[in-house]
């Protein structure tokens, strides 16, 4: 590890004018900060320790939403009554995100900031374009078991590692961020992580010195929530493929016929449903062509199929990855089936 200065603030402005210096990162658990320093792929001149900031609360809003501040804990977020109850598809995903013992170190605005990255992101003396800028892209070609089918680009094919940040792309969360000359914006999940194109190395649309103060989640909407992830074990690993799924339905009066007797919502219809999937790109991938398929149509199997066509239309394997398109497929209908059951119990 390199050696690098350090100082603690518990003030946000001062936090942010501390960051703008060269060099300067921001650590709070450092879950993943600390693992990239000791390898040096992260070489921080500076770190600005907010753990301390008096960010970690969960506030009811006016509105019926919650604002969870960026320095609460994953744990406490995956706990919270509030949570459980209005946004279960979160607490899933937090929980099946890490082992207890990280959920308690990491933090919200962490947890939204770690790395997109691939093993060779890992391994110094291959080329990897997010960690040396032009030195070319060694998965493409290369062991690409657990890599994107959606979104890729020539320079870099990882994906994103975050569960939680999929859930909350579902709900359509906005992030609070504090700029470094004291202003403040709010930017909507959607917009905040960036495709990889020619630059890998960007992931997100922070300026510099920028720092996440807290999530804004909307009033819950109505319907079933369910989060779904697919791995190679059971516990401390990424996701081969991840699915939120917000659906609502109508009641019916119809029966399903042939194959799709029996299913969760046997003449109902889907009023309105949300989609976004993880472990397929370089950001939290909402697939707004599954959602579109599925508004207005029965909640039947073959809805759910075709809307995992339609999720998955754009998809290119890369060889080793190829299995995860219809894996994602499977996952989606299978998913989508369980909240329609979910929203006609409700």
């Amino acid at each position: 590890m390199r050696p690098f200065t350090y100082e603690r603030v518990t003030d946000a402005r001062a936090a942010v004018a501390a960051a703008s210096r060269p060099g300067a990162k921001f650590i709070s658990g450092g879950t993943n900060l600390l693992d990239l320093m000791k390898l040096e792929i992260e070489r921080p001149a500076h770190l600005v320790d907010i753990s301390r900031l008096p960010l970690g609360t969960i506030e009811e809003l006016p509105d019926g939403g919650v604002r969870i501040g960026a320095q609460t804990a994953n744990s406490d977020v995956a706990a919270d009554a509030r949570v459980r109850t209005a946004y279960p598809v979160l607490s899933e995903a937090l929980v099946a995100g890490a082992p207890g013992q990280l959920r308690n170190m990491a933090s919200v605005g962490g947890n939204l900031l770690q790395r997109t990255r691939c093993p060779y992101f890992y391994y110094t003396d291959s080329g990897c374009n997010k960690r040396d800028p032009g030195s070319g892209c060694d998965a493409i070609g290369g062991f690409n078991r657990t890599h994107a089918i959606l979104g890729a680009s020539d320079s870099c094919i990882a994906t994103h590692p975050s569960d939680m940040a999929v859930a909350m792309t579902a709900l359509e969360a906005r992030i609070e961020l504090l700029d470094a000359d004291g202003s403040v914006r709010t930017v909507a999940i959607g917009d905040f992580y960036r495709l990889p194109g020619d630059t890998p190395h960007i992931e997100t649309i922070l300026r510099p010195g920028e720092m996440i103060t807290g999530v804004v989640l909307p009033p819950p909407p109505p319907g079933g929530q369910l989060y779904r992830k697919i791995r190679d074990r059971a516990s401390y690993e990424f996701a081969l493929v991840s699915v939120a799924v917000v659906v609502s339905t109508d009641a019916g009066t119809g029966a399903g016929t042939g194959a799709d007797r029996g299913t969760a919502a046997d003449g109902d219809t889907v009023a309105d449903a949300r989609v976004a999937f993880g472990g397929v790109a370089h950001k939290p991938w909402r697939s707004l062509a599954a959602e579109d398929s599925l508004r207005e149509r029965p909640a039947t199997m073959a809805t759910y199929r075709a809307a995992a066509e339609a999720a998955m239309r754009d998809a290119v394997g890369q060889g080793g990855n190829d299995f995860k398109i219809e894996l994602a497929r499977r996952t989606l209908c299978r998913t989508l089936d369980e909240a329609a059951r979910a929203s006609r119990a409700g």
